[in-house]
């Protein structure tokens, strides 16, 4: 049976706006293709064939592409999600990329419809804060998961995630669980359920701050004002689309990306990179080989 208690849930405008205007802004196309990357490292070095993805809401920007990379790298892709119309329109746009996944609408996050070790990859993108129970997440994600269980958080020590909460957004905490984006509590749940933590680190490490907003409303939030800058991150000029990317309207754009990379690519401890990185994550193995 599933799960109908209520949710921690963002507003709607914040995803269905995007389930039609693919203009995400130059952060999310960041967070995309950097998480591309090590996406397609795990693929490489682990032998990744099956994917679970569940949430699939984490990610602000278009909902249900977080495992498109996957689904290009020839690994069997399922999204799960709790919200019918959004999933009907996450598959008018797996179809636009005339890619293939399999689609689940499902509520109970601690109850997943699938047998044990049905993956080599379960994983999540910064959506554990939405869900009333996610422990209970992490325990589905380990057992369905043969190989590896990958978790990622927005980082809450970075600058930008500081004034999102006391200076830009400050009810933002109001509609989720911040306890959750603790990588320590993570980390000690995946243990607790036996996996082994075979790396963990910092992902999204661009020279701006991460505030989930456009930079336009940021400076509007600030109380600067000022045509140049308005016109800077606004307007026709200002689009960002990994969609574009995907597509092959936009060959360049992973090109221009790598531009900004400096920080993510530099020969530093990841700790030093926390202080400024969007975000934390944790790669844990099953313990005993499936």
């Amino acid at each position: 049976m599933n799960d109908t208690r209520p949710q921690l849930r963002l507003p709607d405008e914040r995803w269905a706006k995007y389930l039609t205007d693919y203009n995400e802004g130059l952060g999310l196309v960041y967070e995309r293709l950097v998480l591309n990357d090590y996406l397609d490292r795990i693929v490489s070095r682990h032998g990744i064939h099956t994917v679970l993805e569940a949430p699939i809401f984490g990610m602000a920007g278009v909902s249900g592409i977080n495992s498109v990379r996957l689904a290009q790298r020839g690994c069997a892709v399922t999204l799960v999600d709790d919200h019918p119309t959004r999933l009907m329109a996450i598959e008018r746009i797996w179809n636009e990329l005339q890619l293939r996944a399999t689609f689940v609408c499902h509520s109970d996050f601690t109850r997943l419809p699938f047998p044990d070790d049905s993956f080599d990859l379960t994983w999540e993108w910064a959506g554990l804060w939405y869900l009333p129970d996610a422990e209970g997440l992490l325990r589905e994600l380990a057992r369905v998961s043969r190989k590896l269980v990958f978790v990622a958080m927005p980082n809450r020590v970075q600058v930008g995630y500081l004034m999102r909460k006391y200076l830009l957004e400050r009810d933002f905490v109001n509609y989720v669980n911040e306890g959750w984006a603790d990588i320590k509590r993570i980390k000690k749940v995946i243990r607790d359920l036996g996996l082994v933590i075979s790396e963990e680190g910092v992902l999204d490490v661009p020279p701006w701050p991460d505030t989930v907003m456009p930079a336009a409303q940021v400076l509007q939030r600030l109380g600067i004002r000022s045509k140049k800058l308005d016109a800077q991150f606004s307007g026709t000029g200002w689009n960002w689309s990994t969609m574009d990317y995907y597509l092959g309207r936009r060959p360049e754009l992973k090109a221009q990306i790598d531009r900004y990379t400096f920080l993510e690519h530099a020969p530093l401890p990841w700790q030093l990179k926390a202080i400024w990185a969007h975000h934390r994550y944790v790669l844990a193995q099953v313990k005993s080989p499936k």
